[in-house]
């Protein structure tokens, strides 16, 4: 079995590259000739590159031939302008899946990586259900729910769709700030740092993903990708500061303190070309209350949990922050 793995440059996408060269998989990374490989050099020369980008649907149909699963990771997660969100999260998936109905032969198994976000938010006390109507309040939620529709309404393979929470681990950048501020002996808690939310490592979304491929059970669901259970800011700055061995300043932030940060930020970033991830759309997310979710679902199908406790993920997290000199 040949796979299409796109976004293997990316933070998730990386994760899932390694799982897959673990086992051993014939895999084929769909990659711009501009893309940063670092994150997966050692694997190039193992991995066979594929050229192509989802705005150019010629070069999907080129790059699909011979594939019998396709992993689609590729996204954007934050944006310069918002238009982008929908430019490669929703148009990008669409030129995917008409190129995946059109290929000679068939792809047998479509993974599409969707988020959280593209459902609603919610507490403990009613996690988020893959059946719930989505209602997603940010404009990256929006963008990748019409992903999700796109898969839905056109896609002639068999498909999966799974929505993992906040991800977290080596490589990330999203992240990268709290642990900065950790090191820098600073916890920032933004409402409090008790607004409850799901998280993932991502090793696990890798291993999900794995779970998924070839499995008929898997085909035609939407599946929650989360720890079994949700923390919080404070939890998880205090797990950062103990894998670090320092102690932190708690400073309560309000939400609304942080508006003017986020409008600089995004002025800044219009400037420099280079998104932030503290944007007035992710204040949005911020003060919706809980980003929960329940995982059920895809623990009763595929007999799927996600494996890293949350000290032993951040551990690994700062860890490799550490050797490679980003905190």
């Amino acid at each position: 079995m040949r796979v299409l793995l796109t976004g293997a440059n990316g933070f998730v996408g990386s994760h899932i590259l390694d799982r897959l060269c673990a086992g051993g998989c014939a895999v084929s990374a769909l990659l711009r000739g501009t893309s940063r490989t670092n994150f997966i050099a050692e694997h190039l020369p193992h991995v066979e590159v594929r050229q192509g980008s989802l705005s150019d649907p010629d070069s999907l149909e080129r790059a699909l031939q011979g594939v019998d699963c396709v992993i689609h990771c590729a996204g954007k997660t934050k944006v310069v302008h918002t238009p982008e969100y929908y430019e490669v999260n929703e148009a990008g998936t669409r030129n995917l899946v008409r190129a995946v109905s059109k290929v000679q032969g068939g792809v047998k198994h479509f993974i599409h990586i969707s988020s959280l976000a593209a459902n609603h938010p919610a507490g403990p006390a009613s996690p988020a259900l893959e059946s719930d109507t989505p209602q997603p309040v940010s404009e990256y939620g929006k963008s990748k729910l019409r992903a999700e529709e796109a898969v839905r309404e056109s896609c002639r393979a068999p498909f999966t769709i799974l929505r993992p929470a906040a991800v977290y681990g080596p490589r990330d950048t999203d992240f990268l700030s709290v642990f900065q501020s950790v090191r820098w002996h600073v916890a920032p808690l933004i409402g409090g740092g008790r607004m409850p939310f799901s998280l993932i490592y991502a090793g696990d979304v890798a291993e999900a993903v794995v779970a998924c491929i070839e499995n008929p059970v898997a085909y035609g669901k939407t599946y929650h990708l989360a720890s079994p259970e949700p923390s919080n800011a404070r939890e998880f700055m205090r797990e950062a500061a103990a894998a670090m061995n320092v102690r932190t300043l708690p400073i309560p932030v309000p939400a609304a303190a942080l508006y003017p940060l986020c409008l600089a930020q995004e002025l800044l970033a219009r400037v420099t070309g280079k998104p932030g991830i503290l944007t007035r759309q992710k204040l949005v997310e911020l003060k919706a209350g809980g980003w929960v979710c329940s995982v059920e679902a895809i623990r009763r199908d595929l007999h799927f949990a996600a494996a890293a406790p949350l000290q032993e993920g951040i551990a690994r997290t700062v860890d490799w922050y550490e050797q490679n000199g980003w905190i």
